[in-house]
């Protein structure tokens, strides 16, 4: 399903997610195996096809007519494969929120040196703000010339050096494209190489597609396989450089079978299979080289990027499976090319934030009972039991162990529609809001704390608002919601106990953006520091981010858990709003952020950038720049 179409209080009693009891046992030590090579994969498909062509016939049968006994989808393709595979800190230019130390995002605004370098709208533009200036530099297109731009959409962007990695997905090409640009040291944007990899729709409505590691260009990308189309390999992971008349011919395959993993569990073809492909590409070589490591499993799917690994959560869209079996799977593909290690799991994360990779070598994982994946507002749905998972590193293996039900921790299930959750400190923080519907009018929607590494219960604090976000505040937390008619911001401690310190409201007023870089704290010293997000009218969704900028970007003040406001840095409504826009013309990862360079503060609304000054208390506007294409008349 695409993004064209989708433009178009009591609480629950929580539940332990139910496993079988095979799972508590210890899970044998090993990696998970590749296929041998291509033919086993291809006798694979093929065996597929034969099954599905039998079963047609026997539809097709009369009915007086007893058809033979077959064995269950699940347990005929265990005998057909037997013999198979078994199953840093951030950088100092860094202006974004990063959920994982050292992991930068692809965003739609970065830092160059002296340079802001902006994503919007199918564009990249430059301006300097070093030397105490505000001008626009440079602007190109996010696609390289020739290539058309219709059906695509550019969302992320990532710098490493000079260069500039623009990530976005293709409709009409059918992958996701991936254009490098060179920045100058003056600011000055040249195209050098466009690249496709094969994939499905990356989208998310709240992860990233991308991450940068030092000069390593990271991707998850899914991509569903037919499994009845005999032949694999056409829709099997590889890249193609962009040129002129360039077909389909040009790609090579990044990921040999060798590469390509599965457990012991049986595949079910009825119920999809998909590729959960990591692809890893270096920006130092002159010719970016990628390589993709890939596991085969059930389509839905949820991932995290730790700094040593991307960690992938398969769920089965339907249940095939007797009802006590698992029916998910988590995955840790390590970043330096080595084997995968896998575990049998239950339920499903609603999104990357549920995941907590600790110093401790444990993994945390928030997870409810009926979750379908992150995809296509799959996290923006509340079902099920809750559950904390928390399991060793060394638990992973080669697939054939589950986690142990003693692993699972029961928690209580919100009441709500969207659930937003965050690791900050020693706790996991959950609740639930509007997500990016119009806010109703809330008089109790709690906030739960739990300490992750313990065995106390789970806290539930009492607020007067719902739960749209969750940031941390240094070694404490905030919570931002609303009430249907204005925004809160809740201030926690988050000590032995957690508790609930001070309330911000500001009348008349919602959050102008989901994503989770819409926020930023700046620390200026323990207890104390100054909070930057988008804000609309308290009686606009959410989703109206996608066409509109924020009307301002509001500032408080962080003194020892106590918020005051600074004021707020407005926008001035439809600026550059004639911008002969050719693609990306809708804000699927937003489009305003607050900024914080050294001193000086900045809100970006769209395509303006407005310049604040912090004296006596009070936020003030000292300049701003719209840095549009047709306004400024940049060249091209």
């Amino acid at each position: 399903m695409s993004r064209l179409w989708l433009q178009g209080a009591a609480i629950a009693a929580a539940a332990c997610i139910a496993i079988t009891s095979a799972a508590a046992q210890a899970a044998p030590r090993g990696t998970l195996q590749a296929f041998a090579g291509e033919q086993e994969i291809s006798d694979l498909f093929r065996r597929w096809a034969e099954e599905r062509k039998r079963r047609e016939s026997e539809e097709r049968a009369p009915r007086n007519e007893a058809p033979p006994a077959a064995p269950a989808a699940g347990a005929l393709l265990a005998q057909q494969s037997a013999g198979t595979a078994k199953a840093v800190e951030a950088a100092a230019d860094s202006i974004t929120s990063v959920q994982h130390a050292g992991v930068d995002e692809g965003g739609i605004v970065k830092r160059h040196g002296d340079h802001l370098v902006i994503l919007r709208r199918g564009r990249l533009f430059t301006v300097k703000v070093g030397e105490n200036e505000l001008t626009p530099v440079s602007t190109v297109d996010a696609f390289g010339a020739g290539i058309d731009p219709r059906g695509a959409w550019y969302d992320e962007l990532l710098v490493s050096g000079n260069t500039i990695a623009v990530i976005g997905y293709s409709y009409a090409r059918g992958g996701t494209e991936i254009g490098l640009h060179e920045i100058s040291r003056a600011g000055r944007l040249a195209h050098k190489a466009t690249y496709h990899l094969r994939s499905n729709d990356y989208y998310s409505s709240r992860n990233y597609a991308s991450r940068l590691l030092g000069t390593r260009l990271v991707f998850y990308t899914p991509l569903k396989l037919d499994p009845w189309g005999g032949d694999p390999w056409s829709s099997f992971p590889a890249m193609r450089r962009w040129r002129p008349g360039a077909s389909a011919s040009d790609f090579r395959p990044i990921a040999p079978a060798t590469r390509i993993y599965r457990t012991d569990e049986p595949l079910d073809p009825w119920q999809g299979v998909a590729l959960h492909t990591v692809t890893v590409c270096d920006l130092e070589k002159a010719e970016m080289d990628c390589e993709s490591t890939a596991v085969m499993g059930p389509p839905g799917r949820v991932f995290y990027v730790s700094s040593g690994a991307v960690y992938v959560w398969t769920t089965a869209w339907s249940r095939r499976h007797a009802p006590a079996a698992p029916a998910s799977a988590l995955f840790r593909i390590p970043l330096d090319g080595s084997a995968p290690t896998a575990l049998k799991v239950a339920g499903s994360p609603i999104d990357q934030f549920s995941f907590l990779e600790g110093d401790d070598g444990h993994l945390n994982v928030l997870v409810r009972a009926r979750g379908r994946g992150e995809a296509m507002w799959g996290a923006e749905r509340n079902a099920g039991a809750y559950a904390l998972l928390r399991i060793a590193l060394d638990a992973f293996s080669d697939g054939r162990g589950a986690a142990p039900e003693a692993a699972y921790k029961a928690l209580p299930r919100p009441a709500g529609h969207a659930i937003h959750n965050r690791y900050v400190g020693a706790y996991l923080l959950y609740g639930a809001g509007a997500g990016w519907r119009g806010a109703r009018r809330t008089l109790h929607a709690p906030v739960y704390a739990v300490r992750y590494a313990g065995d106390a219960p789970a806290q539930e604090i009492a607020l007067a608002h719902g739960v749209d976000r969750i940031e941390a505040l240094g070694a404490d937390a905030v919570v931002i919601g609303s009430d249907g008619r204005d925004l809160h911001f809740t201030s926690l401690r988050l000590a032995d106990a957690a508790s609930a310190q001070d309330r911000y409201t500001r009348k008349d007023a919602a959050q102008g953006e989901t994503r989770s870089h819409g926020f930023y704290y700046k620390t200026e010293s323990d207890g104390a520091g100054t909070v930057g997000l988008p804000i609309i009218a308290g009686d606009r969704a959410a989703s109206q981010q996608l066409r509109r900028e924020s009307a301002a970007v509001l500032f408080l003040r962080n003194r020892s858990l106590r918020l005051s406001e600074l004021g707020a840095l407005e926008s001035h409504p439809d600026a550059g709003a004639n911008d002969g826009c050719r693609a990306s013309c809708v804000d699927w990862y937003g489009n305003s952020r607050p900024l914080f360079i050294g001193n000086r503060v900045f809100a970006l609304m769209g395509y303006e950038i407005v310049e604040g000054e912090i004296t006596r208390n009070r936020v003030s506007e000292t300049r701003r720049v719209n840095f549009a294409p047709v306004t400024v008349g940049l060249a091209r």
